[in-house]
């Protein structure tokens, strides 16, 4: 035994076994997946930007990206499996391990966790039993935090299978994942029915949505998130009349702020550096004095 070797094995540092190759796919299997691999592929006109796709595709068939379909995808794309891996470990969006029929995902981004989204994820993992990225016993719920979903006008949001709930609280949500783990039907907020963790990778994969009514149903976009087109459109909204809150308005006794009123363009400018002779701002110094 070398001097090195003495040395790890007196540290307990083993230098292991190379991993063994992935397990095929079984015949019948991978039959059907080349096939739609192959539809895929045609769509783009260099075959390696259709690698993201055919992740979603190898997702879709086993719940989660394994070896087994990354190898899959580097067979089909003439890649090696260190370029397939470099791109499933960099995006969220595939599982590295087997997980739940539904993802549910929590915004704990900033303005969804100071509307509650810090509560919400709490609630679940306690309710769930589960961790970050845990799986419920059932195998019926992954829960994770995620990111902002671009959906801030609706916080705090919970997404499922990433389909979006708004507006929720940690009672709502506690219930929504109740209903997913007994099958008691949920509906979005807005966008398509829900369906599984597997068929939405499929979808995600470039393949038509089968289910009645699904594609008519995926509009996203709801009334707050239009506020800011019908302006830009140059629709006005109705005229809306604000009293100073120091102004009496018949009948009502007239309102003094508290410090912790949130104060509006109709209240009297606050003093600042600029305004306030006591506090001037003073003449701005030239470059090197």
């Amino acid at each position: 035994m070398t001097t090195s070797s003495a040395e790890s094995a007196g540290q307990g540092v083993s230098l292991g076994m190379p991993q063994l190759p992935a397990p095929a796919y079984p015949d019948d299997v991978r039959t059907r997946l080349e096939a739609d691999a192959r539809e895929i592929i045609a769509r783009y006109p260099g075959s390696r930007s259709a690698l993201l796709p055919l992740l979603h595709l190898v997702q879709s068939e086993e719940g989660h990206v394994t070896r087994t379909g990354m190898q899959f995808c580097a067979d089909m794309l003439d890649l090696t499996t260190a370029e397939v891996t470099a791109v499933a470990t960099f995006y969220t969006m595939y599982r590295r391990k087997p997980s739940g029929d539904y993802q549910v995902g929590v915004c704990t981004n900033t303005l969804c966790a100071v509307m509650g989204g810090d509560a919400i994820f709490e609630t679940l993992q306690e309710h769930l039993g589960v961790g970050n990225n845990g799986t419920t016993e059932d195998g019926k719920i992954t829960l994770e935090h995620i990111e902002c979903n671009a959906a801030c006008d609706f916080a705090p949001v919970v997404m499922v299978n990433w389909e979006f709930f708004d507006n929720q609280t940690p009672e709502s949500a506690t219930r929504l994942v109740d209903d997913l783990r007994t099958g008691t039907e949920v509906s979005p907020t807005r966008g398509a029915p829900l369906c599984t963790f597997k068929e939405t990778a499929r979808i995600l994969a470039g393949f038509p949505d089968p289910r009645e009514g699904a594609v008519e149903a995926g509009g996203s976009a709801g009334p707050a998130s239009l506020v800011g087109l019908r302006l830009a459109k140059g629709e006005t909204p109705p005229a809306r009349v604000v009293h100073p809150r120091t102004a009496a308005v018949e009948g009502e006794p007239p309102h003094e702020p508290s410090p912790t009123d949130h104060l509006s363009s109709h209240d009297a400018p606050q003093d600042t550096s600029a305004s306030d002779p006591a506090h001037p701002a003073g003449p701005t110094a030239e470059e090197g004095e």
